[in-house]
């Protein structure tokens, strides 16, 4: 099997040749740029500076020299824009505070305040108050919160979709260049076109705007999905219908050319509970999922990945029937989430994309050993019958030892029979 054929074997739910692999295609299934740049002094591969394709979360970009050394089965196109609402273009080194000297798009620019915080900002414009922070000894950015005050009597919900809109044609561009350069590499093609990831958390505080307006503060918008419901179906309605012309748009442009579409992100479990209700979510969220995962099984041979980290087990019957074929990252230590027990009641109807191992612990904490010891524990569970992409339990972070990157990857062909 090529790894395209691979992948698409596991998600229609039969076995392969071998467990495929994922690192790299997301940016909820990614590397730290850190340990892209360990990887490649491992394996020994050319030394150059990590292209850093996240500024945000500081994911680097695994480069196919690094992606068969890995024997990774997919390929991601990478984003046009970043999170602080800049181009990934115009490359240019930049030492990062650990030490690492990477690429990073030419309007990424930084401030150290007071505190020797490194301050990033909306549109690469210093003049504008920072949209995102790392602290010191940090190894990511954090999204700084900008809530104006809200006039209860003035919101609006057009405020909270200013960043949507629209494909343009430079976003139509880029999409159709990313997928020609990498449709070629007889892997599995995972893209994202934004627009569909419905109160996502992340993307709430919009720090990619200069002046955000609306309920951009984390607490309040949760606050709100009880509080405003009507607010945010408002909000949600609208961005549906943008949603639903994106796909449109990206389709005529790119035909099945892709085989998996990042749809969401949006969170819905802690460890220990569920961020909100089934009825809050049946009520605000699902009427829209299944409207976008309607459209994308009517008219294409994508497949849609649903991400939503935490205990989201009483969920997941919802996210099959609302038609979602992949769940990630498959938080296996949260309340309710035993690898066993989803495999047997859910494995039937949802791609497990993840649930590999632990990133919380083993991986970053763990011996080699351990590592080994759990990667094999989940495959057992997890591949049997396919259904299964294996990937770690979301972004491997920073200061992850190498040794315990390579434990993970080599059991995982130990799994498969040395392959």
């Amino acid at each position: 099997m090529t790894s395209r054929d691979r992948i698409l074997t596991a998600l229609a739910h039969r076995s392969p040749d071998r467990v495929p692999v994922d690192f790299g295609s997301t940016t909820v299934s990614g590397l730290h740029a850190s340990c892209v740049e360990a990887l490649r002094n491992h394996y020994g591969l050319e030394r150059r500076p990590v292209t850093m394709i996240n500024p945000q979360a500081c994911l680097g970009l695994v480069e196919d020299d690094l992606l068969a050394a890995m024997g990774i089965d997919t390929v991601g196109v990478v984003p046009r824009m970043t999170a602080f609402g800049y181009p990934n273009e115009g490359w240019k080194e930049y030492r990062m505070p650990w030490g690492q000297v990477v690429l990073m798009a030419k309007d990424f620019r930084t401030t150290v305040d007071a505190n020797g915080d490194l301050l990033t900002y909306p549109q690469g414009d210093t003049s504008a108050r920072p949209s995102g922070r790392m602290p010191v000894g940090g190894y990511f950015f954090d999204t700084i919160i900008r809530q104006e005050p809200i006039d209860e009597d003035r919101l609006d919900p057009r405020d909270n979709m200013e960043e949507l809109g629209r494909l343009s044609e430079a976003d139509l561009e880029h999409l159709r260049r990313e997928v020609g350069r990498v449709a070629g590499s007889g892997r599995a093609v995972v893209a994202a076109i934004g627009g569909t990831g419905f109160g996502d958390i992340a993307q709430v505080p919009a720090p990619s705007l200069k002046h955000p307006k609306g309920i951009r503060d984390v607490e309040e918008w949760y606050i709100s999905t009880l509080t405003r419901q009507d607010y945010v179906r408002a909000v949600f309605t609208r961005q549906c219908e943008l949603a639903l012309e994106r796909l449109a748009a990206a389709h005529a442009a790119l035909g099945d050319a892709i085989d998996v579409l990042y749809v969401c992100g949006t969170d819905f479990g802690t460890q220990a509970s569920t961020f909100c209700s089934t009825d809050t979510f049946d009520r605000l969220w699902a009427p829209f999922y299944r409207q976008v995962n309607d459209w994308i099984h009517r008219h294409t041979t994508w497949k849609t990945f649903k991400h939503s980290c935490g205990a989201v087990e009483p969920f997941i019957r919802r996210f099959i029937d609302l038609g979602f074929d992949i769940l990630n990252p498959v938080q296996t230590t949260a309340a309710g989430m035993d690898p066993r027990t989803l495999k047997d009641r859910y494995g039937e109807g949802i791609v497990f994309w993840g649930g590999g191992v632990n990133t919380q612990w083993t991986l970053p904490f763990g011996t080699p050993d351990q590592v080994r010891t759990e990667v094999l524990e989940r495959c057992e569970v997890f591949a049997k019958g396919g259904g299964f992409v294996f990937n770690a339990v979301h972004n491997v972070q920073a200061k992850t030892p190498v040794e315990n990157i390579v434990a993970m990857l080599d059991a995982v062909r130990e799994f498969n029979g040395g392959r």
